[in-house]
């Protein structure tokens, strides 16, 4: 049997290293409620975040529903899955139901196509508790990370590996040498299953593990941006650095923009200068690549890229928090208010029977006044929404406020309970109305116990002798028989 699923740990309590992120886990899952924001576990594979997620749905006795890497996750899959199973209750009808997203970081591609959607959708309408699975928190996408909570993962010390190497190695019963263990554990990355699964290789048919018995290589494992950065600020070798920038996820150009935005916490005007030259530089030689398809002069463009700026840095680290580029920020923004300006354009055109150019051209100033005149009514009649009535006031907190009163207005209407408002002029008209008509005469008792003394016989009126009826003459048609 696989030693890694046999030695897999089934409590949050046996879970090995990263004992912080374990009791944040705990009291999550013992303070959950509906409505309560999800869980992003994130860091390196194998360092337990999986592990963790499953021995939380034993200890709180939750079901378990879970969409992995393997399995296609595309939005009609995820909503038919994940969607129904996190707003029905689970199979015992008291408990709850665990949806666990493995590997959100990698939802991409026609296999994956409107998958990161769907799980934002999933998340906002959940009566379940959901975790999701990340070896990137930054390639989740922006939409998901927005709605939860992040716990970070690192990885296991080496001499934490070794210790639990040592437990699996007595408990089947082989007898590994010290040092066999510890070059495991050095080489493993911090990645426990790898470990685990080097060990039972070089225990396969033995009951002896020695050093040489053990044949191990640094984990293959893609570095990171993060890592690439850290090593550029903290003065790292070139050889270093080079690996790094060949190992990280990503093209050129986008690594280039990553150094770019981190450049900014250099403190001299100087030291700024040059990494900028040098990016500069870089970013030449990675245009011409793409104009004439030569690829050969990326490892030119890298050099540039990683070198330049660490001597920039001065090998003094990196102080702040490494955050995307700040160019991706702002086309995100750019695109929102695309949207924003074509859908309101969209409103003003179906509303006032005005064609696109015309609207643009002619119309749109005089209809800003009449909105900024009076927004309140025309956020009514278009039905803006918070952003769109924001966009012809330039107020914020009063276009929140506009729109919230209309929103209660509206769920008022619709229970039936709102009533409708009067001018001034209309109720001095309503006064005015009352004080012509005459008023109405006061009703007399009726209860007949209280009168003094008893009512007196009404006399009937005399009735008329019933005269005789005339006889109804025979006005029948006469027919051709009458005669005989």
């Amino acid at each position: 049997m696989d030693w890694a699923a046999q030695y897999r740990p089934q409590r949050l309590q046996d879970i090995i290293g990263n004992g912080q992120a374990i009791r944040q886990i705990a009291e999550w899952g013992k303070t959950w409620h509906t409505g309560a924001r999800p869980l992003v576990l994130y860091g390196k594979p194998g360092i337990g975040k999986t592990t963790a997620a499953h021995a939380l749905a034993r200890d709180m006795e939750w079901e378990v529903i879970e969409l992995n890497a393997s399995d296609q996750r595309t939005k009609g899959i995820i909503e038919r899955i994940a969607g129904a199973g996190s707003t029905t209750a689970s199979l015992t009808g008291t408990g709850r139901r665990l949806i666990i997203f493995d590997e959100a970081d990698n939802i991409h591609g026609n296999s994956d196509r409107g998958g990161a959607r769907a799980i934002a959708d999933v998340i906002r309408s959940s009566r379940q508790p959901i975790i999701l699975i990340a070896n990137d928190l930054y390639g989740l996408d922006q939409s998901i990370r927005g709605l939860c909570d992040t716990i970070p993962f690192r990885t296991i010390l080496a001499k934490t590996v070794a210790s639990h190497l040592r437990y699996i190695c007595a408990s089947e019963g082989v007898d590994c040498d010290t040092a066999a263990l510890q070059h495991i554990a050095d080489n493993s990355g911090g990645d426990l299953r790898s470990a685990i699964n080097s060990i039972q290789a070089a225990a396969i048919g033995a009951d002896h593990v020695g050093s040489g018995d053990v044949h191990t290589s640094q984990k293959d494992e893609r570095t990171s941006i993060f890592e690439l950065i850290k090593a550029i600020h903290s003065g790292a070798d070139d050889d270093t650095m080079l690996r790094y920038a060949r190992e990280v996820d990503g093209t050129p150009d986008t690594i280039e923009q990553w150094i770019e935005e981190s450049m900014s916490t250099l403190s001299g005007t100087e030291e700024k200068a040059y990494a900028y030259q040098t990016l500069a530089t870089a970013d030449r030689f990675i245009g011409r690549t793409y104009r004439r398809q030569y690829y050969t002069l990326w490892k030119y463009a890298s050099a540039l890229m990683v070198m330049g700026p660490a001597e920039a840095a001065g090998g003094k680290g990196i102080h702040a928090r490494i955050m995307p580029p700040g160019r991706w920020r702002k086309m995100g923004t750019g695109r929102k208010q695309k949207n924003l300006r074509s859908g309101i354009m969209g409103k003003l055109g179906e509303s006032y029977h005005i064609p696109g150019n015309a609207l643009r051209e002619d119309f749109f100033t005089p209809i800003t006044k009449l909105i900024e005149a009076d927004p309140e009514e025309y956020a009514r009649v278009l039905h803006f929404d918070k952003d769109e009535l924001e966009f012809f006031i330039g107020d914020k907190k009063k276009a929140a406020e506009i729109i919230k009163d209309l929103t209660k207005e509206r769920r008022e209407e619709e229970q039936g309970f709102v009533r409708k408002k009067l001018t001034k002029a209309q109720k001095a008209a309503l006064e005015a109305q009352k004080n012509v008509l005459p008023s109405a005469p006061e009703p007399k008792e009726s209860q007949e116990e209280f009168r003094e003394e008893p009512p007196k016989a009404v006399p009937k009126p005399p009735q008329e002798p019933a005269s005789k009826p005339e006889p109804i003459p025979d006005r029948s048609q006469k027919t051709l028989f009458d005669g005989f």
